[in-house]
This record gives structure tokens, C-alpha cells and sequence, in this order.
């Protein structure tokens, strides 16, 4: 009677027992980011092309600003650029999951909040990428945007976003553009003010 009860205890336990839940690689990606959520970092330009000469030497942060299950905002902060010569606070990434993966969409706002013209553009991951690293191609959305507003040389964007033990690297490449920047996890900084509009 006791080993039939002692069987019955363990077959029980057995079914409450929970098997680890596998991740993908954007789920890692996604958790490596979230877990410094709050956190700022100081960066700098890494990329050397003359179209971004008004950022280079530029004082720059990554602010990690807020997280979500399914949404990551980071606003981009670079001192020197706004027209009154101080922070230019226009720019966040949104990062958010989808049924088939991540989407990484450019919130522009305009010093008093409102939305740039062409603003809320990006794309989806087309492949599991890895935990380290995701990239972007243009969506359909960002296409018809960049077409009717006189931007279609940025019809074949593709961003990637990069966030290891070292950093995080944003950037966009397309025929003939490479941009980066690059952010220290060794350099935390006070988190700065909000990005305008938010």
C-alpha cells in the first residue's frame, strides 16, 4: 500500500513539473536589452562618411527608456544638433514583437512634440537573426512614406541593431550609405530628459 501511494505521489509530482520553455534568438536579443532598461549610455559616431559630418565629434546617448513584454523604446539624444545648438532629442527607436518576429520603427518628433513629416518609418526581421544582433529590411509603409516624400533613395534600407556585453550599434546600410553608432555598457550616464514629444 505505501510503495502503490508513493508511486501515486510521484506520478503526480511528475505532471506538475514544468519543462524550461525554448527561446529563439530575438527572444534572447529582446531579453538582453530589456534587462538594462532604464539604463543610459554616452556613444559616439563609428561610421566616417561626409553625409554625417555634423555628427561627428558630437556628444551622443542611448536611453533605454522603457520596456514592455513586447515593446522596447530608446530614445537617441545628440548634443549640438538642435537649432538653438543644444540637444537634438527628435529621434527614438521602437523595438516591439510581432506575430513572426521584431519590428524596429524611427519615432521623429520636432522640438514642441509634434511628429516629423516622415516619422514612424522601419521594418520587420525577415530571419531569426541572433541573440546578439537583428536586422530590419524597409517595410512596404516606410517605402510608400520615403516615396511620396521625395526620399526613395532610402527604398532599400535595412537597419540592425546590435547589443552585447560590450555595446549596442545601430545602423543603417543601403547601396553606397553605412552608418553607425556605437554605445559603451562600460560608460553608463544619467539618464537625460525626455525626447521631445514623450
Amino acid at each position: 500500500m505505501k510503495a502503490a501511494l508513493s508511486l501515486l505521489v510521484a506520478a503526480t509530482l511528475a505532471g506538475c513539473a514544468t519543462t524550461p520553455t525554448a527561446t529563439t534568438p530575438q527572444d534572447d536579443f529582446f531579453a538582453a536589452l530589456s534587462a538594462r532598461c532604464g539604463k543610459a549610455y554616452a556613444g559616439r559616431l563609428a561610421s566616417d562618411e561626409q553625409a554625417d559630418a555634423d555628427m561627428r565629434g558630437k556628444a551622443m546617448v542611448m536611453h533605454i527608456r522603457h520596456c514592455t513584454a513586447d515593446r522596447i523604446e530608446i530614445p537617441f539624444h545628440i548634443d549640438g544638433l538642435a537649432e538653438d545648438g543644444g540637444w537634438d532629442r527628435s529621434r527614438t527607436w521602437i523595438i516591439t514583437r510581432t506575430g513572426a518576429g521584431l519590428r524596429l520603427k524611427h519615432d521623429h518628433r520636432h522640438a514642441d512634440g509634434t511628429p516629423d513629416a516622415v516619422t514612424l518609418y522601419g521594418g520587420d526581421t525577415a530571419d531569426a537573426g541572433t541573440a546578439a544582433r537583428q536586422t530590419f529590411p524597409v517595410d512596404a509603409e516606410s517605402i510608400a512614406m520615403f516615396t511620396a516624400t521625395g526620399r526613395s533613395v532610402s527604398n532599400s534600407n535595412i537597419w540592425s541593431i546590435e547589443t552585447t556585453p560590450a555595446g549596442f550599434t545601430y545602423g543603417l546600410d543601403r547601396q553606397g550609405r553605412h552608418f553607425r553608432v556605437a554605445f559603451d555598457y562600460a560608460r553608463p550616464v544619467t539618464p537625460p530628459p525626455a525626447p521631445w514629444g514623450w
